[in-house]
């Protein structure tokens, strides 16, 4: 798992005009979902045209519907900024 799969799958689904994708996998050393090779908890900060006219909850919906069977999976854990362009 990179953060470059991770990336694909959500400039594939949702088109951002920006994305940024941390790993913040290091932060959760010995913790549940740690994975002795890293690359398991992330941080997304997006904005995308396909937010407009919808809630926080909803946006998070549709990253989380991008990343698929990746989530639970290769994606512990991933908080994440949600936001159209003029919300920026």
């Amino acid at each position: 798992m990179r953060i470059a799969d991770v990336e694909h799958r959500i400039r594939q689904a949702l088109q951002p005009e920006s994305l940024l994708v941390l790993d913040l996998s290091h932060l959760h050393k010995g913790h549940a979902g740690d994975r002795p090779y890293g690359q398991s908890h992330y941080h997304a900060v997006i904005a995308a045209s396909a937010f407009a006219g919808k809630n926080r909850v909803a946006r998070q919906r549709m990253v989380f519907a991008a990343l698929g069977s990746m989530v639970g999976n290769e994606v512990h854990a991933l908080s994440m900024e949600v936001r159209t362009p003029a919300e920026s």
